[in-house]
């Protein structure tokens, strides 16, 4: 018996390895019929695939409602099904991203710098597709749409690996995408979903090197982790926020109370949401108990340090905080909080727990300000405003693919723009070098 499984593992194995190969042999073959596509097919597939999708939208909603009906069954959180569920607006949403994405500027061919040399030859810096991307991502469909236009427009093939959860959803809007982007012009297997839930089959696409150029996973810490350990593609990181408000000295207190529930409560299951708060200990009594009350009505569960705690009466609704809930990401109607003595202890804390997302001061004090800006470490700081900001449609890029909180090639929400990279280009008439 113990032969027999061994065998069958290889088996399986081979089924799995031809599987990822052939879909990574498709999508290079696609990825070159791209590169010379011209921007006015790819921009007239976008905007039939928008069309589309509000033409289908009930058919979509229900695809999504089977997915949401095993998610209650498997027991998956509030904030997991929230980011499963496709509502009128959310299809709208994605719809809307299309439309935004096809009136860009098309980035391809684009010459980022030129000079000649002093012999005579040209030399241009010229912006390209990456070339195959491969997306993994967690829980939320409209991912689907969103990565598919975005490798389009910038002229990328790109293989999709979905969430189990939102497997129904996403093949069918896979499915929608590619037909209608067919028929408008886009090569075959331009756009490819993993239909199946093996788990292996991540395994074989994180080490397809021969045909993936680059890996960008969209999801939770656990699959980071493991993509960046076992991939032998570039990886660009994704997605995980533990994001911080820092409420100053001088921070006004009616300001405060509206950013903070903005940026927790808005929509909690997003990485933009803010996951703790630091509160200046010299302010911490005059806004504690409005802040307290006001979340605890927006029903959010509350863990805080023990001084915090003592400053609000140790209520009963309000939980003791641990070590590990300052660090953690919730994804949820949960918040920690705790006091600091000065911006530089905020800052330390900021740089030291949270996952280089978005962070956020509220305060009146220019000079802290300042420091708070320029020393927190990541991919986006504000001053007086809300971290749900942090999203390539209120940035102004359109829906992005996800947003990069590493340092090498792209920061902060990836767009169209940060979906290539540029190559030189140059031109000569006989030149040699001595």
């Amino acid at each position: 018996m113990l032969y027999l499984n061994i065998i069958k593992s290889f088996i399986e194995g081979d089924v799995m390895k031809n599987y990822m190969e052939e879909m990574g042999k498709r999508a290079k073959i696609a990825s070159k019929k791209l590169l010379v596509l011209d921007s006015e097919t790819k921009n007239r597939a976008l905007l039939k695939i928008a069309e589309e999708l509000m033409i289908k939208k009930e058919e979509i909603k229900e695809a999504n409602r089977e997915d949401l009906e095993n998610g209650k069954k498997a027991g998956l959180s509030f904030a997991l099904l929230d980011r499963l569920e496709l509502t009128d607006s959310r299809i709208e949403g994605m719809a809307q991203s299309l439309r935004e994405m096809a009136a860009f500027t098309d980035p391809i061919g684009e010459i980022v710098s030129g000079w000649r040399h002093k012999n005579g030859i040209s030399i241009e810096k010229k912006r390209v597709p990456l070339g195959v991307i491969g997306m993994i991502y967690e829980s939320r469909p409209n991912v689907t749409i969103d990565s598919a236009g975005l490798a389009i427009k910038s002229s990328n093939a790109v293989i999709l690996r979905g969430s189990a959860n939102a497997l129904n959803s996403n093949i069918f809007l896979n499915r929608l995408f590619n037909e209608v982007g067919m028929k408008a012009g886009l090569p075959e297997n331009s756009v490819q979903l993993i239909e199946s839930t093996d788990r292996e089959l991540v395994k074989e696409m994180i080490t397809l090197d021969r045909y993936i150029d680059v890996l960008i996973p969209r999801g939770g810490k656990g699959l980071k982790k493991f993509i960046i350990e076992n991939a032998t593609i570039p990886v660009i990181e994704t997605g995980a926020g533990v994001c911080h408000v820092f409420v100053d000295e001088s921070a006004r207190v009616d300001m405060a109370l509206k950013i903070i529930e903005n940026a927790k409560t808005q929509r909690p299951s997003t990485c933009n949401s803010i996951e703790t708060v630091l509160i200046h200990r010299n302010v911490a009594e005059k806004i504690l108990p409005a802040l307290t009350d006001m979340l605890i009505k927006d029903k959010v569960e509350l863990r805080y340090s023990s001084e915090a705690l003592e400053i609000v009466g140790n209520r009963r609704d309000v939980k003791l905080a641990s070590e590990e809930d300052f660090g953690a990401e919730y994804l949820d109607m949960i918040m920690s909080l705790k006091l600091v003595d000065d911006v530089e202890e905020a800052i330390e804390y900021i740089n030291t727990h949270s996952t280089q997302h978005s962070d956020s001061i509220i305060t009146e004090n220019i000079e802290n300000a300042e420091k708070f800006l320029n020393e927190v470490d990541s991919a986006a700081v504000y001053l007086n405003a809300s971290t749900r900001f942090s999203d390539g449609g209120e940035f102004g890029v359109g829906g992005e693919i996800g947003i990069s909180t590493q340092k090498l090639h792209a920061r902060g929400p990836m767009g169209v723009r940060e979906l290539t990279t540029t190559k030189y280009v140059v031109r000569g008439n006989g030149q040699i070098r001595g």
